[in-house]
């Protein structure tokens, strides 16, 4: 199969992907709402998995077909593109203001569930099932403590209207689930086969063009806030994103069949770490990420796209 057809391919994989998740968080949305869920709890867990269905497609599928590499290059790629440069970009173009929540709780908690996945992988090179069923054990508890801490908000109780009748969310619900399987398949497929064509790794193709690929909800999500004046919602976006990856994406995938690594990933886990460290530090000292703050992570990211390239 010629090599245009693979990129167009993947291309039309992130469509399905992106899309898929669109109508996926729009059905099963106007079923919380016709329920009568708060639309805080909605945000809080159905739209967090919305965001993240992209990645855990990708890896999940990757895991079942034996491309351990990408299925977690995938999230590193994902959670580095979604701090570096989603959040570097929006504090580029504006001063980023951070929840007390999210600073204080959030910030911290994906700091230390970052640096739970990297033991993992240094202490036997994989993620085992039972450290997959781990991950997903600790995401419940986290789900479970944001929608006790939700309730107990002023605006727990507030509902929002439902979008579509029953049958039509039901079917939003369907057509969005096929999207993100067909997309999820079609994405690795291709870009294992560009991989092969051009002599690149599974890992350097999970780190660049399926982690951005996929993360391109998380950039158009918070790219539309920050016009809306939002901008606290942009920081919102990106540690729920990159805890979902981790907890959800990784946990699940590991859970349906063990990821074995190699060594050459430390370095990208290592960096993964340092990302978010210096993210809660950046946050940490003026409660906002300002413009030199956003140029230094866009200006990371540059150069660790160059080294991916290079070491390929």
């Amino acid at each position: 199969m010629s090599i245009i057809l693979q990129f167009v391919l993947l291309i039309v994989g992130f469509v399905f992907l992106i899309k898929g998740s669109d109508f996926f968080v729009d059905g099963a949305s106007s079923i919380a709402s016709l329920l009568k869920i708060p639309t805080i709890i909605v945000g809080l867990t159905i739209v967090a998995f919305g965001t993240s269905a992209p990645e855990a497609a990708v890896s999940i599928t990757s895991a079942i077909t034996g491309n351990n590499a990408m299925a977690v290059s995938n999230v590193i790629g994902s959670n580095l593109f979604n701090i570096l440069m989603v959040i570097g970009i929006s504090a580029l173009l504006g001063e980023l203001l951070m929840e007390k929540d999210v600073l204080n709780k959030d910030l911290p908690f994906l700091v230390g569930i970052t640096v739970l996945f990297a033991a993992f992988i240094i202490i036997g090179w994989n993620v085992s099932q039972i450290e997959g069923i781990i991950l997903l054990i600790i995401l419940i508890a986290y789900v479970a403590h944001l929608i006790k801490s939700a309730k107990k908000s002023d605006n727990a109780n507030v509902v929002e209207k439902p979008k579509f009748t029953l049958p039509y969310s039901i079917l939003f619900i369907i057509i969005g689930l096929a999207g993100i399987v067909i997309g999820g398949d079609l994405v690795v497929n291709s870009a294992s086969d560009i991989a092969i064509a051009f002599g690149m790794s599974e890992t350097l193709v999970g780190l660049t063009i399926v982690a951005i690929g996929t993360s391109l909800p998380e950039l158009v999500t918070s790219l539309t806030a920050l016009k809306k004046g939002e901008n606290q919602l942009v920081i919102g976006n990106v540690i729920g994103s990159n805890i979902f990856n981790i907890l959800f994406v990784l946990g699940a995938s590991s859970a349906i069949t063990a990821i074995s690594l190699d060594s050459s990933m430390l370095i990208d886990v290592t960096f993964m770490v340092f990302v978010t460290v210096l993210c809660f530090i950046f946050g940490k000292t003026q409660d906002k990420f300002d413009r030199k703050e956003g140029a230094i992570l866009v200006a990371l990211f540059i150069a660790y796209m160059i080294f991916a390239i290079l070491r390929n």
